[in-house]
């Protein structure tokens, strides 16, 4: 009868089958494989559609007319603040480094999501840019892994993007989180997981009997792709993802410092799945669960507030988290929305979308941190030395090695993963 083993499984087999044998001879590499595997780089995207306000967060301008009521605080670096709504995260700062002057001159939700998400801006070209996360997993793909080498966990996108000309193969594998109740959504999971009625025989039955009717279509581009992707989805209900998505393994206290919401768990399973060897991991944060977005045309501070409280705890639980584990060394954490808002404050007590002067934040992977990169002036409205996109993509491709001067073929057509031969922020990555 057919059966088709996990890893652990044949790793049990191949032990027992050893006997008394020595296995010095195979050890050795097992533990090089395990460690290189460790090594390898990863991304970490915190996602924040909607815009936030980078004077509220990264950027504040206390005490000036367009700062607002909300304060700044002294960071674990002299002479960086932040805003008084990250508590936690200023503490980090020396794992940091802040870009203040993104400038993009997209204001638009959609057309500056898909600039932010896939370097370059809509041209009404017929070509579907691949996001940052299926640029990654692209060059980043282990063909053996258990788990998809991109995982989106409550994505939240103006427009319809995704894998674009690189495919379904690179596609993110979705997490959807229905709710912010943590009665509710205390266990983020991937509905079908499971084989129906939980028969792996019966699974594996029908897998062999597909490869025979897929042998004579094996030449066609789609056949061949559709099969990648089922070999993919095969390998993780066998592995059952690894038991990556099995939250309650944490501590109690682990799962509470990251907040039990939907963003902070979410964070905790990205931090599963990098520790599992998936190199791109997408975790967005669109509300707070109580009606609020980062899209504060109206009652910003508070608004902003709301979203930090659920944002610090997380985000800073996650940097540690990956800290204490040695992780961070190689694992890329990216903070970023579609653009941030404006230094003027409108009638309604808001800000309005503002593509000029606004903030990101990265750290780990190797990258030089507790610095800050441009600045936006006194009062967030003179922007110093403006950071583009794409060099904002060059930086982090070359932060996880991988070349940003590559491209990739649409058809017989090269696509740069980087537009305008950009380079990356050299004080970031030297």
């Amino acid at each position: 009868m057919l059966h088709m083993f996990s890893r652990r499984e044949m790793m049990r087999i191949a032990l027992g089958a050893a006997g008394g044998a020595s296995l010095s001879g195979w050890l050795p590499q097992v533990a090089r494989a395990a460690i290189a595997a460790k090594s390898a780089k990863a991304c970490i995207l915190l996602w924040m559609p909607g815009g936030p306000s980078q004077l509220e967060t990264l950027d504040p301008k206390p005490g000036r007319p367009n700062g607002g009521p909300t304060g700044a605080i002294s960071t674990s670096v002299d002479g960086i603040q932040i805003s008084e709504n990250l508590l936690k995260v200023a503490g980090l700062m020396k794992d940091l480094t802040l870009i203040r002057s993104m400038s993009t001159g997209e204001g638009d939700h959609g057309r500056a999501t898909q600039l932010m998400l896939t370097g370059y801006k809509p041209t009404g070209a017929p070509i579907e840019y691949p996001v940052l996360g299926s640029l990654v997993a692209n060059r980043l793909y282990r063909e053996s892994s258990e788990l998809p080498s991109f995982v989106s966990i409550a994505p939240f996108r103006f427009g319809d993007l995704g894998s674009g000309f690189l495919g379904p193969k690179f596609a993110p594998l979705v997490v959807s989180g229905s709710s912010n109740d943590p009665n509710t959504r205390a266990n983020l999971t991937v509905e079908n997981l499971s084989p129906i009625g939980g028969d792996f025989k019966k699974m594996a039955e029908r897998a062999s009997l597909l490869d025979i009717i897929r042998q004579g279509s094996s030449k066609v581009v789609s056949a061949t792709k559709h099969s990648e992707v089922y070999q993919q989805a095969m390998r993780m209900v066998e592995s059952q993802g690894g038991g990556a998505f099995r939250l309650e393994e944490e501590s109690e206290a682990l799962r509470d410092a990251y907040g039990r919401n939907r963003f902070g768990q979410g964070c905790l399973l990205a931090r599963r799945l990098v520790e599992r060897g998936v190199p791109f991991v997408e975790v967005a944060l669109p509300d707070a669960g109580n009606g609020g977005t980062w899209d504060t045309h109206t009652d910003n501070f508070k608004t902003v507030t709301n979203m930090c409280n659920v944002l610090d705890p997380a985000w800073s639980t996650l940097i540690k988290d990956l800290k204490d584990r040695g992780l961070y060394e190689s694992t890329l954490v990216v903070w970023m929305g579609e653009f941030g808002r404006t230094p003027k404050i409108n009638a309604s007590t808001g800000r309005d979308h503002h593509p000029e002067g606004w903030s990101v934040a990265l750290g780990g992977a190797g990258t030089k941190t507790g610095q800050v990169i441009g600045s936006t002036g006194k009062d967030g409205t003179e922007v110093d030395r403006p950071v583009s996109t794409s060099k904002l993509f060059a930086t982090i491709l070359k932060a996880l090695d991988i070349d940003p001067s590559l491209s990739n073929p649409a058809g017989d057509r090269p696509i740069p993963m980087v537009d305008d031969h950009a380079q990356p922020i050299a004080e970031i990555v030297a």
